[in-house]
């Protein structure tokens, strides 16, 4: 998360119901009416209780009954209306929410997310469910709640001067309960959410290493460290309702005091003759229906902090810094590839003291075709990574077609580039789309063309849906030869003006790596490939030798043989 962004979850709250304002003041309009309805429905009952008190049946009670049930109806239409407009809501957070989520997720800055785990992370998405049905309490329950308070304290100040008194000592106890138990509420809310997260991040774990378990026998660690992260969740959940019951205590007793004293008070002003019967009745009345909505108000205050918490939850994803989609973009019209400039380039991974790749100075024309070669450790790969624009906290410089890499727009840069870097992986979805990555300009007949060429199509009529079969996640199920397979040919499906690749060509049979290297290498797009395989150097334009982050070696490989390190680094596999 962007450590610059520090949002309250009041405020996260707020400005997610500035989307929906126009509904939002439909929901309060329509508590407004039903609270006055409800509200009304006392002074009903008192001008009936008067008719009646008289022994006879007159036209005004059978008015009077009318109108009370008139009102009853009206009620319950408002509360209808309220919970149709609320499911419209939720059904647009949900929306928005996958939207955006499904928007991020690809566009993350790297750095940003580097000791993050993007599968745990995107489980925030889940806490979107606990704002839907969270936000349905508040804008229904807390806000009709509050309306009936205050229209209730403004009814009952009219038959008494008592009741002024009363109204403002119930408006100081709700706000001294608040203030002092609110914040550390959200608090405590927040914490055990965190260790919520941590229980099934660890059960993510433990079912997506299965195998290595499994195959470790009797484990006591799956046990053990499940042991330990639920007693973190229990000791903050603890901690967070002890808050709480300390809500709940003191509307107990509030609750009990008030009553008494009503009931005492609001007996001797009958006695007095200063109220009579239908009054006394009436303000009981108004009284438990404010009492009642009191506690709704503090009885709610556990879904108000569910809801910010979740919602600060989505933010620690929302919060994390996107690549900016502004910038310029080179001419590449023309079907030569991109040119590649890198002047002293330097990085280091902020958990290691020195840089990993430092002082490389390379220069690599359009259509030319470059093989990184080198120990491993060397830098080979995250220079693979840099290059690509995935990595911005470089020292140096890197441009393409003379435009510095950061003022590329990276959506456009990254639409030129094919890859087959380590971090590609299968996804949940048909062959085709795991070829294709749902972009038009990739077709049927092209995936099937480059299918071809990486050895894919006999696979492909092996499967009963052929291009349309749905594959696992991660490649479940899958020889790593066709993973492989797969990922090459999605590498060169498309237009692309630069390919990168890593060191995966051992893993074909010798037919299908000389047919995809002729290929690759017949086309006028740049490539720049991972390899220390004299057999697929030997057919690039140059070799660039790696070690301990620095070039050592340019040139063809076979020009390298004398070198010292030259059995060390090349060996045929």
């Amino acid at each position: 998360m962007n450590p610059a962004i520090s949002i309250s979850p009041v405020k996260r709250f707020l400005n997610m119901l500035k989307v929906d304002k126009r509904e939002i003041m439909s929901v309060y309009v329509y508590a407004l009416f039903n609270g006055v309805i409800t509200l009304s429905l006392p002074l009903g009952i008192q001008a009936i209780i008067n008719l009646i008190s008289g022994g006879q049946v007159s036209t005004s009670w059978f008015i009077l009954v009318i109108f009370v049930i008139v009102g009853v109806i009206a009620s319950g239409v408002m509360q209808i209306m309220q919970l149709t407009i609320t499911e419209n809501i939720q059904q647009k957070i949900f929306t928005r929410s996958a939207f955006e989520f499904a928007y991020r997720i690809p566009r993350m800055k790297m750095e940003s997310i580097k000791n993050a785990y993007i599968p745990e992370l995107a489980n925030r998405f889940f806490d979107t469910l606990s704002v839907q049905k969270g936000l349905s309490k508040i804008l229904i329950d807390f806000s009709s709640a509050s309306l009936q308070v205050v229209f209730g304290l403004i009814l009952l100040s009219l038959y008494h001067p008592f009741f002024i008194m009363f109204g403002l000592l119930l408006v100081v106890v709700v706000y001294l309960i608040f203030r002092f138990t609110a914040p550390k509420g959200l608090k405590t809310s927040i914490i055990e959410s965190k260790n919520k997260y941590m229980v099934a991040h660890w059960l993510e774990e433990l079912a997506r290493a299965m195998e290595t378990f499994k195959l470790a026998g009797q484990s006591p660690l799956p046990l053990s460290k499940t042991d330990d992260v639920v007693e973190g969740y229990l000791t903050s959940r603890k901690a967070h309702f002890k808050t709480l019951l300390t809500q709940y205590i003191n509307l107990v007793g509030f609750k009990v005091l008030v009553t008494a004293g009503l009931l005492l008070i609001g007996g001797l002003l009958v006695i007095n003759q200063q109220m009579n019967i239908g009054q006394f009745v009436a303000a009981e009345i108004i009284i438990i229906l404010v009492l009642n909505s009191v506690e709704k108000l503090i009885l709610s205050m556990e879904t108000i902090y569910d809801v910010l918490t979740s919602i600060e939850k989505i933010g620690n994803v929302t919060d994390i810094p996107l690549d900016s989609d502004s910038g310029t973009t080179a001419d590449t019209s023309d079907d030569q590839g991109l040119s590649i400039n890198i002047t002293n380039l330097g990085y280091r991974f902020s958990y290691l003291k020195e840089d990993t790749i430092k002082n490389v100075n390379l220069s690599i024309e359009a259509g030319e075709k470059i093989c990184l070669s080198g120990y491993n450790g060397s830098g080979k790969s995250l220079l693979l990574h840099v290059v690509s624009g995935l990595y911005d906290e470089y020292s140096g410089s890197i441009s393409s077609q003379g435009v510095p890499l950061t003022s590329w727009c990276k959506a456009d840069f990254h639409k030129l580039i094919g890859d087959n870097l380590t971090r590609g992986d299968i996804f949940n979805a048909t062959l085709f789309e795991n070829i294709s990555l749902g972009k038009p300009e990739i077709t049927m007949s092209r995936v099937q063309q480059v299918a071809e060429i990486v050895g894919l199509k006999d696979f492909v009529d092996a499967i009963p849906q052929g291009y349309y079969t749905t594959l696992l996640p991660e490649g479940r199920n899958l020889p790593q030869s066709i993973i492989l397979r797969i990922m090459l040919a999605r590498s060169i499906a498309g237009n692309f003006k630069m390919i990168l690749l890593e060191d995966n060509f051992n893993q074909l049979n010798e037919k299908d790596k000389a047919s995809f290297l002729d290929f690759l290498l017949s086309q006028q797009w740049t490539v720049i490939a991972v390899s220390n395989d004299p057999f697929v150097a030997d057919k690039f334009d140059r070799t660039i030798v790696m070690e301990k982050g620095e070039i050592i070696a340019k040139g063809t490989v076979s020009s390298m043989t004398t070198y010292p390190w030259y059995s060390n680094i090349f060996s045929k596999k």
